[in-house]
């Protein structure tokens, strides 16, 4: 008997989105040109005798027409690959991934995730059984760059919203940000179709700080989240994540947008969340590579992180927009294992030739030149003794950690088909961003907190169907924060952001119209909130420096980090940050620091003992305690 079953089948334990219960989905990723109606032919010896020559002759004129179409196409209909999902186990068969990049720079266009998703994955011999086979085709099979046809739908319309989260990615943790070592071609092609950010920071360089940033849209002044699974301890109470539980972004767009929210990987907060308040579908998994799921099998968290957003995109509502977090929990470490980081074993073919270049400031003469209270039981020095105090440490660490990042990039690839599967991802906002940055041996440290550039700069791609079309491919060097993170998404939504939120809408950087052209200062009246007010600029400048005002982005912000566990093991930092200059103050022991960003970019020479530089250091002094004092008031104004 023959059968020819549909491309895509799903069989659903019901609408439950309780972590525990899993739906049991296949996928059959098929070339993405070709789209196969839910059909079942069969055939068997029992029917031929029914079939009259009519039949016969019709039969094979339907399949005579089908085999040239799909020929046309130049697609292979039984080439398919297929996840299984419900044991969290992705089986793929591709190209390699040099040929993958080889097609989308001759093409400029996107491939399909039939290529990449499992480029990453294939195994070498496995690879080189099939390079007879790939080359006898013309091409790798790729689908066009879909073209913003918003302009032909209601502009009133909210988007759906997919942000994709992910943990300790530095800035230049990116192909597309010029990585010589790493493999990213999803997040770089969506960097081609939209904005990459070349200066966003967090205002605070560590997990659950950032996040409690993220869902507020406050710094860590104002929601006081300052420990793990806690918040700040007041009269001997410890308290929680302060900010209303209505007031997040979560709830705002469940409530007051009617979104059906979700949320699929690491929550970061270790705090008992209302999912009737805040979520329509939640999964909080954080801490771990690798587990046990029964029968001899084990699962990867980025595979679970994978499998928990395809769920809720397959049993979303379509009447409704949609807003997920996708919050992976690569490329963070496993604190306390002594292999640190752990890709999937399918992953581990990727950089094996490869030299990892070590930092010019992974030195023992840099190290030397950290503030006198950085000694060998400071955490980020510890961390470094755990992966980079020897070449082949650094090596095997570096390699592992690129190969968890690309396999992000995977997953990435997987979810952006599914929205084009389900014909709305020219109605999505994509935003690719992560929590906080990473020393790599720069300045003999390991891990983020405080406030250099390997710390405090992450990447972050937005692509946006509302963009201007001579916006998208571009990059955009203006001080983006994650501040910015919770207006951007409500706006998206239709939402004003609160008076309590602290950053801007980003779309003013990339929107264009009749009405609202390039610049910030076309829009910002339309899109901030009139509740809020902005600051003064600096004395210093001559006014260039700035958070922001009606007609510009902000030109300088303050960065804030609090001692954890006590001062010896991480120091509390603080700084304001220009593009030109960055005055560092270590309030645990009323250190300051001065660097010069533009002369020396890597932060190794401290101009705080330079009389040159006096006056520099009393106006930044000057102007950091005045954002300081404003960042913990409870002022209505953007930063």
């Amino acid at each position: 008997m023959t059968q020819i079953t549909s491309f895509n089948e799903t069989t659903n334990s019901g609408n439950s989105s309780s972590p525990g219960d899993v739906a049991t989905t296949t996928i059959l990723v098929k070339h993405p040109a070709i789209l196969i109606g839910k059909t079942s032919i069969t055939t068997s010896n029992n029917s031929k005798s029914r079939i009259t020559k009519f039949h016969a002759l019709f039969v094979a004129i339907i399949f005579a027409s089908t085999y040239a179409i799909l020929k046309q196409h130049k697609a292979a209909f039984f080439s398919f690959k297929k996840i299984e999902l419900n044991r969290r186990e992705l089986y793929f068969d591709a190209p390699s991934l040099s040929e993958v990049e080889e097609n989308v720079r001759k093409k400029d266009i996107l491939p399909s995730t039939d290529d990449i998703t499992s480029s990453l994955f294939v195994r070498k011999d496995q690879r080189d059984a099939k390079a007879k086979q790939q080359r006898r085709k013309k091409s790798i099979p790729v689908y066009p760059v879909e073209k913003n046809n918003r302009k032909n739908k209601r502009e009133d319309k909210p988007l759906n919203i997919l942000l994709l989260y992910a943990d300790d990615w530095r800035h230049d943790t990116l192909g597309a940000a010029g990585n010589p070592i790493l493999k990213t071609p999803i997040l770089d092609q969506l960097a081609r179709d939209g904005v990459r950010f070349t200066q966003n920071c967090v205002t605070t360089s560590i997990c659950w700080i950032s996040r409690a940033t993220l869902y507020s849209g406050m710094y860590l002044a104002r929601h006081k989240f300052e420990m793990l699974g806690r918040g700040r301890t007041v009269n001997g109470t410890e308290m929680g994540y302060e900010p209303p539980k209505n007031e997040t972004i979560y709830a705002l767009l469940k409530h007051q947008a009617q979104y059906h929210v979700g949320h699929a990987g690491k929550l970061g907060l270790w705090l008992e969340i209302d999912q009737h308040l805040h979520l329509d579908y939640f999964v909080d998994e954080d801490g771990w590579h690798y587990r046990d799921i029964g029968g001899g099998k084990v699962e990867h968290i980025t595979e679970k992180n994978t499998a928990d957003a395809v769920k809720f995109l397959d049993q979303r509502p379509r009447d409704k927009p949609f807003f997920l977090n996708v919050a992976y929990f690569a490329t963070h470490a496993v604190d306390g294992d002594e292999k640190q980081y752990m890709p999937q074993n399918k992953s581990m073919e990727l950089y094996v030739d490869d030299v990892v270049p070590i930092p010019e400031t992974a030195t023992e003469e840099a190290w030397k030149k950290m503030p006198y209270f950085f000694h060998d039981y400071n955490e980020g020095r510890s961390r470094w003794h755990w992966r980079f105090d020897t070449p082949e440490k650094h090596q095997i660490m570096m390699k592992n950690y690129y190969r968890m990042a690309s396999e992000v990039d995977t997953s990435v690839g997987i979810l952006l088909e599914k929205l084009r599967e389900q014909n709305v991802l020219d109605e999505t906002l994509i935003i690719f961003t992560t929590d906080n940055g990473n020393f790599h041996a720069e300045h003999g440290l390991a891990d983020k907190w405080y406030p250099h550039q390997e710390s405090i700069r992450v990447p972050l791609i937005i692509k946006d169907p509302r963009m201007s079309p001579n916006h998208v491919g571009t990059t955009n060097d203006d001080f983006t924060l994650n501040i910015d993170l919770a207006p951007t998404i409500l706006g998206a939504a239709g939402l004003e952001p609160l008076p309590s939120m602290m950053g801007r809408d980003m779309s003013i950087l990339y929107r264009d119209s009749e009405e609202h052209h390039t610049s910030a200062a076309s829009v910002s009246s339309n899109i901030t909130s009139k509740s809020r007010k902005y600051l003064p600029p600096a004395g210093d400048g001559d006014g260039k420096y700035h958070t922001g005002t009606d007609t510009s982005w902000r030109t300088e912000f303050f960065y804030e980090h609090p001692t954890h566990t006590n001062r010896e093991f991480i120091p509390a930092s603080e700084a304001l940050v220009r593009k030109d200059y960055k005055y560092f103050y270590w309030p645990d022991f009323k250190y300051e620091q001065l660097f010069n960003i533009r002369k020396d970019p890597v932060e190794m020479n401290d101009l705080f003992q330079n009389k040159d530089y006096r006056q520099k250091i009393k106006e930044m002094r000057k102007r950091f305690r005045e954002l300081k004092k404003l960042v913990h008031s409870d002022h209505a104004m953007i930063f």
